[in-house]
């Protein structure tokens, strides 16, 4: 499996983890492909075929299969999946 995650995106995911983890301790984020690429869902226990990936202390569930760059873009800081190598995009902190 090559999933990689820019540095925006695992901001953006540790955040949802962290806020997630307040309400349900043993919630996870499963990014999960749509039709337009991928989302990230709040679980309690990953599917059977899920991959386990660790970034920056946090584990996420991520759908078999699925490769490539997870990274965010304007506005509303949205998910997107890009080609594996992609320049990561830019964003204004």
């Amino acid at each position: 499996m090559t999933i990689e995650f820019t540095e925006w995106a695992a901001e953006i995911l540790g955040k949802a983890q962290t806020a997630a983890a307040r309400f349900n301790p043993d919630a996870r984020i499963r990014l999960a492909r749509t039709g337009s690429g991928v989302e990230a869902l709040l679980t309690d226990e990953p599917a059977p075929d899920d991959q386990q990936v660790q970034i920056g202390g946090m584990t996420l569930y991520v759908e078999a299969g699925l490769e490539g760059l997870v990274d965010c873009q304007e506005p509303h800081d949205v998910l997107v999946l890009r080609p594996a190598g992609s320049a990561p995009n830019s964003h204004g902190h």
